[in-house]
């Protein structure tokens, strides 16, 4: 049984539990209804009903049956794999581990035969870094000690090259730049992120292409907060494309978005590692239908 708890927030206030809970897990109301149905969920260390309206301070805490995990036949691109870790090529739309809504069919699910492991989380097993569901690109899971301690202690120091491809709505930006801003949970939807509060994050960019509406950036990770792309570059004005949270939706299109280099020391041999992914032929195509130059990769 793993146990998470929250602070209502003064904008949350007068809410449904229910409600409140399901945007704060990412899950559906009827499995936040079940889980209070079985005594899963306290307010103030009190059960109640799912229709309960919630004050600013309560705290509310939701126990979360642990499910054990199974391996799964998910066709995942391996790119590289020794006895202490495996780098895969991610395809959009896989969740990368477990979690309230998504007990499987997960990428940790997908590499379980292979021996992932190491963290101290039991759903996570193996996983230093993550990407966005709908981000496709390179990831490095580990197989326990002592290379998960060591690329933990590699990412801390920003020794970890992460290099993405994205696709940018808007014109008119410098050459080079950098972000550097923090980015945290937003107070007013805790199911989303912010720039300008939370950790320090940096996040830089160059101009690779421009179009009519339209840019091709290349953007490198100093940091690595969750959504800090989408973020950040939604924050100067230039949302990547297709972005459904932090940009405009595109019916037909996918957030533009690929992880498209990873460069890391090997945890145990010490060897230098790097990594390409091409893009993903939904990615050009769409590209291509932005704009033609934008085929010149």
């Amino acid at each position: 049984m793993s146990v998470r708890s929250f602070e209502v927030l003064p904008a949350d206030a007068g809410e449904r539990l229910d409600r409140l809970v399901a945007r704060r897990l990412e899950v559906s109301r009827s499995v936040v209804q079940r889980l209070n149905a079985g005594g899963m969920l306290r307010v103030n260390g009190e059960e109640t009903s799912a229709s309960h309206k919630v004050h600013a301070g309560d705290e509310i805490e939701i126990r979360m049956p642990e499910e054990n995990l199974t391996a799964e036949d998910i066709t995942v691109l391996v790119v590289f794999e020794d006895e202490h870790l495996v780098v895969v090529n991610k395809p959009a739309g896989l969740v990368v581990h477990p979690g309230a809504g998504n007990p499987s069919g997960t990428l940790v699910n997908a590499l379980l035969k292979r021996g992932i492991a190491g963290g101290e989380d039991p759903q996570r097993p193996g996983i230093v870094h993550r990407l966005d569901r709908d981000t496709s690109g390179l990831m490095v899971v580990v197989k326990g000690e002592p290379a998960y301690s060591d690329l933990v202690r590699q990412l801390s120091e920003r020794r970890v090259r992460r290099v993405y491809r994205a696709i940018v709505v808007g014109e008119g930006l410098p050459p080079t730049g950098t972000v550097d801003s923090p980015v945290g949970r937003n107070p007013s939807n805790p199911t989303l992120m912010a720039a300008g509060i939370g950790k320090q994050a940096i996040t830089h960019f160059e101009v690779l292409r421009k179009s009519v509406g339209h840019t091709m950036l290349r953007v490198r990770l100093e940091t690595g907060r969750t959504h800090q792309i989408r973020v950040h570059l939604s924050a100067i004005g230039y949302p990547v494309y297709a972005d459904p949270l932090y940009g405009t939706a595109v019916p037909g299109h996918r957030l533009w978005l690929h992880a498209e280099q990873l460069e890391f020391t090997h945890p145990v041999t010490g060897k230098p590692l790097e990594f390409v992914a091409e893009i993903p032929a939904d990615l050009r195509e769409s590209a291509r239908e932005l704009d033609a130059s934008f085929d010149l990769w």
